[in-house]
């Protein structure tokens, strides 16, 4: 294994978690927005208010994205494997 197959393996998988966490990610920030401009313009300071939808919002994005992730880290996983078995012969 040379450096340079360390470090394009280490930056494919730093990219494939980035990837398959953005829906999640995402997700939350846009609620996380919309509940602090409600919560700025009615001035309610619950924190259970910004809390509670982000988590199902997570939650939601995740079942949505769900297929999606799976192909994505099917796919990383495949790489991988042929990758090693390419070093190996």
């Amino acid at each position: 294994m040379t450096p340079d197959f360390a470090i394009a393996f280490a930056e494919k998988a730093l990219f494939t978690a980035l990837l398959v966490s953005a829906p999640m990610l995402v997700a939350a920030l846009v609620v996380g927005v919309v509940i602090s401009l409600l919560q700025a313009i009615t001035q309610l300071q619950e924190m259970t208010l910004a809390f509670v939808p982000k988590i199902v919002a997570v939650f939601v994005a995740a079942l949505v994205a769900l297929p999606w992730m799976t192909e994505t880290l099917m796919h990383f996983a495949r790489e991988s494997f042929d990758a090693v078995l390419a070093l190996v012969r």
